[in-house]
């Protein structure tokens, strides 16, 4: 497997445990489906922010420069609202009820990924 398909899929994994992470401490997010519509899920979140999430920080950048990156945490929110909103259309029992709920699981996504990350890199030293 190559650098670039390791590295998406690592990122899938990452985004489905902080998805996972997500449902279970906030409120506002629940999730009632099956482990396969589960990894479903995981997969479209992980489209969503490799193809969307780049383009809205590129056209916000000026916004995330003024309020010295917290405007990110707002696309993030936006990610996973449009998450939650796909797998309504899709019927994959993923919902996020209201923009604090998005918030918030965008924030412990953000953290869960982040520290993921931070592990992860250290045993690529190894």
């Amino acid at each position: 497997m190559g650098k670039r398909e390791g590295s998406f899929l690592t990122r899938l994994i990452v985004g489905g445990l902080g998805l996972l992470i997500a449902v279970s401490i906030v409120d506002g997010i629940v999730f009632s489906g099956s482990t396969g519509q589960f990894l479903v899920l995981a997969l479209i979140f992980g489209l969503i922010n490799a193809f969307l999430r780049p383009i809205l920080r590129l056209l916000s950048c000026p916004l995330i420069l003024l309020t010295l990156g917290l405007f990110v945490l707002i696309i993030n929110a936006v990610m996973l609202a449009l998450t939650g909103w796909l797998s309504g259309q899709l019927g994959l029992g993923f919902t996020v009820n209201g923009y604090w709920a998005a918030f918030l699981g965008a924030l412990v996504v953000s953290v869960v990924s982040w520290l993921l990350s931070i592990l992860l890199h250290e045993e690529n030293e190894d």
